[in-house]
């Protein structure tokens, strides 16, 4: 399913994503605020692009590949809704990385709006969270400016550094 924002198109993953996936999520500019660091190969990256391949199928929705309308075969990002365990009443979650050299521009923030409109207006999902490092303040932020609330916080004994959950619920009244 292809979506379009005022500067953005979102298409779901492809295989040949790989590369492009790697290079974001395996640079560690990107992994500041990930403790378990960036990809570390590409055969781990295309591991986990196998995984996001299934969600559509599976679930209806998943991640997508995201470009500028101005240059669409240049990916600049992946994020998407995808399923997690192990969070009592929370299933689905928004997640998202962009590449360091479009941060600052507020794509981000309109990548996320799309992606929680569509959960809600495309996929009729009821609800969506996301969780986010307590020193991650600029994507606090994003998920501030596009609704979501704060309703909770997990520590992390190991990294030390703990996460907050946020969530939005559908208010279209379905």
């Amino acid at each position: 399913m292809l979506i379009e924002t005022s500067r953005l198109s979102l298409r779901p993953v492809e295989a040949n994503d790989v590369y492009s996936l790697f290079a974001i999520y395996g640079d560690p500019k990107t992994n500041q605020f990930n403790p378990r660091g960036p990809y570390p190969d590409l055969e781990f990256a295309r591991e986990k692009l196998n995984g996001w391949l299934r969600e559509w199928p599976d679930y209806g929705f998943g991640h997508w590949a995201v470009s500028l309308n101005t240059l669409p075969d240049n990916i600049i990002g992946f994020g998407g809704l995808s399923i997690r365990e192990g969070y009592e009443n929370h299933r689905v979650f928004l997640g998202y990385r962009f590449a360091t050299s479009v941060w600052g521009k507020g794509l981000a923030t309109e990548f996320a709006s799309a992606a929680l409109n569509s959960g809600f207006e495309l996929f009729g999902l009821p609800q969506i969270s996301a969780t986010v490092r307590e020193n991650h303040l600029a994507s606090q932020r994003v998920l501030e400016k596009i609704g979501m609330q704060k309703v909770g916080f997990q520590g992390d004994p190991v990294h030390g550094v703990g996460s907050y959950l946020y969530r939005q619920t559908d208010q279209r009244g379905h």
